[in-house]
């Protein structure tokens, strides 16, 4: 029974178009593996999205497109719950009464708040920037999870989450389950393949460094082809003093399961050359049933919808749920229907 496991919630920003390669190792995949041992709750955080302005039709492709692609990762929905955040309204509903508990100051403490702002201006950024922790402690809460896998970065919102959980508690009665952070397992770092020296994002200064898993196959080859090494020519896992071919090795290690110790054995005495080949065909091996499957998805809309209809309608029994006992906590007068 799902409900006898530990529940987990995450969500994705449907900002981005194609998952890169640094999303996928570095989340994606670990979801995959957490809804065998879990009841997970997965959403495509649209309500996130507006944060910051957004192109209506590109935001409306570009949920589809995430969802697709978790699928297309291997997220079951038959195994987990996947649906669209905006189809829940209680999300929006329960992060009114957080907005409510949160003191200004807190809320002004959030360190990603202050880093969206100062690129984006201050004076530009929207109250709901400001107020978007909040919105993910409600989006916790609703579904009572008891573990919330997040990077090492996100881990003050969790805290944050866990501030008002009891807050909200203290002042009000049980409610809240009080949730922990499931640090994600440091899977390799992946790093950008013309800069090693900054993580893999779309925010790169250029797009060559960054493996988009919907790119045609042999662009991504070109792009490992074409990634850049380190002076000698040994391959060997060196973070230090070579970034470069550790970041290859990482990635190729993280996507075979072979050990790094293996892979460098493997290539003594070859060159980068040897590496940068083998890796580009392991990617395009790895690429090209990813897309296919997300193109499937694609060119199935009702399908789609359907599978999303439904994960919203199993998330919204729980949400309901959680929403009408806090309602009724703080004081309002229930609804009769």
């Amino acid at each position: 029974m799902a409900s006898d496991r530990p529940r987990v919630l995450s969500g994705i920003q449907p900002t981005a178009g194609s998952f890169h390669l640094g999303n996928y190792l570095g989340a994606v995949r670990q979801w995959v593996a957490l809804q065998e041992s879990h009841d997970a709750f997965y959403m495509v955080v649209d309500l996130h999205a507006i944060t910051v302005p957004q192109d209506p039709k590109e935001l409306r492709a570009n949920t589809r497109l995430a969802a697709a692609q978790l699928l297309a990762a291997g997220l079951d929905p038959q195994r987990c719950t996947l649906f669209v955040q905006s189809h829940v309204p209680e999300h929006a509903q329960l992060a009114w009464v957080m907005n409510c508990l949160t003191g200004f100051g807190e809320a002004s403490r959030m360190t990603q708040f202050k880093d969206k702002a100062s690129r984006h201006g201050a004076d530009r950024a929207s109250v709901g920037l400001f107020t978007y922790p909040v919105l993910q402690v409600a989006d916790i809460l609703l579904y009572q999870a008891d573990q919330v896998p997040v990077g090492e970065d996100q881990r003050q919102h969790v805290e944050l989450t866990r501030d008002l959980a009891e807050r909200f508690n203290g002042r009000f009665g049980d409610t809240f389950t009080v949730p922990q952070p499931y640090i994600l397992k440091e899977t390799a770092k992946i790093f950008d393949l013309q800069d090693p020296s900054i993580k893999m994002s779309k925010s790169a200064s250029t797009p060559k460094g960054v493996v988009s898993l919907l790119d045609e196959p042999k662009a991504t080859a070109k792009k490992v082809k074409s990634a850049v090494t380190d002076t000698g020519s040994e391959i060997v896992y060196d973070a230090e003093n070579k970034p470069g071919v550790s970041n290859l090795l990482s990635i190729y290690s993280t996507l075979t399961g072979t050990g790094i110790a293996e892979l460098e054995q493997k290539y003594t005495g070859k060159g980068y050359g040897a590496l940068k080949t083998d890796l580009a065909e392991v990617m395009v091996d790895f690429v090209t049933p990813f897309r296919d499957r997300t193109q499937q998805y694609l060119d199935d809309p009702e399908t789609l919808d359907q599978i999303l209809a439904k994960g919203a309608e199993k998330a919204r029994a729980v949400a309901a749920e959680t929403l009408a006992e806090t309602y009724d906590k703080v004081g309002f007068v229930p609804a009769k229907h």
